[in-house]
């Protein structure tokens, strides 16, 4: 955690979301981490403007791209994930629950036997602890269950990227209603994000700019365990408990969730029709 590796945002405001490049300091290897696809959902078209950015910078900068981290199933947007490593190689990685989720959607989406629920659409599926390394850069996966079951927090060197089990100080934390999440588990695994040392940089997923500030989505531990909202300055697991359940009752479904999920649990690619079409199914009453 002594190593400080360089951090590249890139801000996607249709859908609230930063991806990362995280380029270690001793070499030209790098990690993209959560990558977004473009949907203009009226339109049922899909486009990689965000995506290519990315690309672009990593050639750009000569760099070698060795790894693509999914903090978690995403339910707001579609991963780029397979039009990243198509066009710059590197492997794909997420947490193993991965495979309780995909159970859980492949009923939900009516999926045939084709759908694989074995997480075989990813390089790498991180349990617990699991390390792995960008260039001489050491990273290693902690698993932090509650927003969803497969959400895992990446550290790597003194950078930690959370996904959705943390927003910034004054945005708290993120919904805990979805299949299989959890208040109480939520609040364990905020409080093990915590635990990391106070100047641990984190790095959210997704900013809302509450109050009408600048977006921002670097801060520490120090600040979050001060500051946020719905966790810092000693709030209670019972009182977080009581404030996300009765928060979440009052939450509609994210815009794109069905189908971020269904590509999600693809690693980002999108379903095909039996004539081997790319199209989305909409559940009707199902969420």
């Amino acid at each position: 955690m002594t190593v400080h590796p360089e951090v590249e945002s890139f801000f996607d405001e249709p859908t609230n979301t930063i991806s990362y490049i995280v380029k270690d300091p001793t070499s030209d290897s790098c990690a993209v981490v959560d990558s977004v696809m473009d949907l203009d959902y009226a339109a049922g078209r899909i486009t990689h403007d965000s995506a290519d950015e990315i690309i672009a910078r990593i050639k750009e900068r000569g760099l070698k791209l060795e790894w693509i981290i999914e903090t978690h199933a995403h339910a707001d947007h579609l991963s780029a994930a397979p039009y990243i490593q198509q066009e710059l190689g590197g492997k794909l990685g997420i947490g193993s629950k991965i495979l309780v989720v995909q159970e859980t959607f492949g009923k939900f989406f009516n999926e045939g036997t084709e759908f694989q629920r074995d997480g075989s659409q990813f390089d790498a599926l991180f349990e617990d602890g699991d390390t792995y390394t960008i260039g001489n850069l050491k990273a290693f996966a902690m698993y932090t269950p509650g927003h969803t079951p497969a959400c895992m927090v990446h550290v790597i060197g003194d950078a930690a990227f959370v996904g959705d089990t943390l927003f910034m100080p004054d945005g708290g934390s993120a919904r805990a209603d979805f299949p299989g999440g959890d208040a109480g588990t939520l609040y364990d695994s905020i409080m093990k994000v915590l635990s990391l040392p106070d100047e641990m940089r984190l790095f959210m997923c997704h900013d809302y700019a509450p109050g009408g500030r600048e977006y921002a989505w670097e801060t520490t531990v120090a600040e979050e365990k001060k500051n946020n909202i719905h966790v810092g300055n000693g709030k209670t697991k019972e009182d977080f408990i009581k404030f996300r359940t009765e928060r979440d009752a009052t939450l509609g479904m994210p815009r794109l969730i069905i189908p971020s999920l269904q590509v999600n649990i693809r690693g980002g690619e999108v379903p095909k029709d039996k004539d081997g079409r790319p199209m989305l199914k909409v559940p009707v009453n199902g969420l």
